[in-house]
């Protein structure tokens, strides 16, 4: 099958995912991080700032935030990445830029040490499940 006709395919059947040219994909990522303690921090202004700091993080990455979710003592955010950037570099650019805002416009956030565990978590997600692509790929022969 010729491969320009595949990615049409793909791209035709799943208007969720992405071209880059030669290249169809699809990388979404949950990702889950907390200040350091697991302090109740995000409340009224402060939560407004930091959904603020996450989106513009998002915006200039060219990240797409699916779901965004801002509690007390956790951030949830599932997003949609550009198949080159690292899901990582993403994180250290929130967490880096939304510490050294935060405690400049919010002068009680400078008592504490660190604003932010160094601790995440991340998990890729798709729109199938891992034994469907296990099952595909071990039944191309067939």
């Amino acid at each position: 099958m010729c491969r320009k006709y595949m990615c049409e395919r793909i791209t035709m059947a799943r208007s969720d995912y992405k071209t880059n040219g030669k290249v169809v994909y699809l990388i979404q990522y949950h990702i889950v991080w907390c200040p350091k303690f697991r302090r109740n921090l995000f409340t009224g202004a402060l939560k407004d700032r930091l959904e603020t700091i996450i989106r513009e993080c998002c915006l200039e990455r060219n990240v797409a935030i699916n779901a965004l979710e801002v509690m007390p003592n956790h951030v949830h955010l599932f997003v949609s990445c550009d198949y080159k950037s690292p899901v990582y570099k993403l994180i250290k650019a929130i967490k880096g830029r939304s510490s050294h805002n935060l405690r400049e416009e919010f002068p009680d956030l400078k008592k504490m040490h660190t604003l932010w565990s160094r601790s995440f978590f991340v998990a890729s997600t798709g729109n199938v499940s891992a034994s469907t692509v296990q099952k595909y790929i071990e039944n191309q022969w067939n």
